[in-house]
């Protein structure tokens, strides 16, 4: 007879509060301002290039947050990421104040705020769902960003339909981030959390340690090219098309649809039996990024802008999802302070393609022809990520 305590909350509460804690994290606190973004253009609150660097405060913000994870990481993640948490619905309802300076100040705070969500939401939610006996759901939380660029990409939608402000949205996402915060709350307990039993062997962590500096490095610059790779699809999507699918009333729905393509990849990862070298799967969805990338300037149509939004955001969190497994597998004793390295170099990719699309915008004949060359170099990128992956494979065999 089995008298072991039950444990404090099942695998099924974990990854729900994993997949809303990113939903409110990733797809409010980060990317609420992309559907957003005609609608501050319309009320002509913001010019595009001004657009480009409120866009780069947040990255910048999500870079010091990885970094700080990564360089000084805490001992209680739930407490962090309910702190997280309740900071991005302050800073969302903040944006809706008129006041114009204030704003990149608080996008560049809702960018710390989400990569600590982000990075501890991960590490802790990955853990715990492992020790359950359950690490293949893990990447169940990964559906979250897309369920929050769903939710806001069809309200905002419905917004620019009945003719709504900007700031009157942006209140409205905070409403709903704090809607989100409140059903994880609970779950976000100290006393929910496991510690792994038993340990490893100092000699075994030591080969590991030292096997691994190259290959962590090497990982890094891989992931981190993916940040410059979907990013400037990411913030521009719904403004370029309005650029190449002139009067289409079709507009505003790629960008719910690349999020429903971000649930969809996230589901495909969870349920994949196991793979032996992930870095196999990230090559993959590397190259199926490139390609949406690519596909509305190859293929400038209603179908082309559609498979690129859907080809975007599927591999979108499952290359995160597989990021974090190999952060998890070279380095097992020091998970949060790799993912926090790793999200770090994403960080910086995702700082330079905004201003890089609008400095090429402002010296273009014409909009279109400034993104199409800012994405040109985006899915160039991406390739270069492959690149990286194959040296990985290469001269880092999965040995285990």
């Amino acid at each position: 007879m089995d008298f072991s305590p039950p444990l404090p909350v099942n695998h099924r509460r974990i990854i729900f509060a994993g997949l809303l804690s990113l939903a409110t994290a990733m797809g409010i606190g980060r990317f609420a301002f992309t559907p957003l973004l005609p609608m501050m253009l319309h009320d002509g609150v913001i010019t595009l290039g001004g657009a480009s660097w409120l866009a780069s405060a947040n990255y910048i913000g999500y870079l010091v947050g990885a970094l700080f994870c990564t360089f000084r990481p805490f001992s209680k993640p739930t407490l962090v990421i309910r702190l997280g948490l309740a900071s991005t619905i302050v800073l969302t309802l903040g944006m809706a104040v008129p006041y114009e300076p204030l704003w990149p100040y608080l996008r560049f705070m809702a960018g710390v705020a989400s990569a600590f969500v982000f990075v501890y939401t991960s590490g802790w939610c990955l853990t715990q769902v492992a020790l359950r006996g359950h690490a293949s759901l893990g990447a169940m939380i990964y559906t979250g960003p897309g369920a929050g660029i769903v939710l806001t990409g069809l309200a905002a939608s419905a917004m620019v339909a009945t003719d709504w402000r900007a700031a009157s949205g942006w209140l409205a996402f905070g409403a709903l981030a704090f809607v989100l915060t409140a059903l994880v709350w609970p779950v976000l307990k100290v006393s929910n959390t496991l510690a792994p039993t038993g340990g490893t062997p100092t000699t075994q962590l030591q080969t590991v340690t030292t096997h691994s500096q190259g290959e962590v490095a090497l990982l890094a610059l891989a992931y981190g090219v993916a940040g410059f790779g979907y990013i400037i699809t990411a913030t521009f999507l719904p403004v370029i098309a309005r650029q190449v699918l002139v009067g289409s009333p079709w507009l505003d729905l790629f960008w719910p649809l690349l999020g429903c393509g971000v649930i969809a990849g996230a589901l495909m990862a969870s349920g994949m039996k196991q793979v032996r070298d992930l870095r196999w799967m990230l090559v993959f969805c590397y190259l199926m990024q490139a390609a949406g990338v690519a596909m509305g300037q190859f293929l400038p149509s209603l179908f082309g802008f559609a498979l690129g939004s859907l080809l975007v955001g599927i591999p979108f969190t499952a290359i995160t999802y597989f990021a974090m497994q190999e952060a998890r597998r070279v380095r097992p004793q020091h998970v949060a302070p790799t993912i926090g390295l790793l999200t770090a170099l994403y960080g910086l990719g995702q700082i330079l393609g905004p201003p890089l699309a609008g400095y090429l915008i402002s010296h273009a004949a014409r909009t279109s022809e400034g993104f199409s060359t800012a994405l040109e170099m985006a899915a160039g990128s991406l390739l270069v990520g492959v690149v990286f992956f194959a040296i990985l494979i290469r001269r880092y065999p999965v040995t285990t």
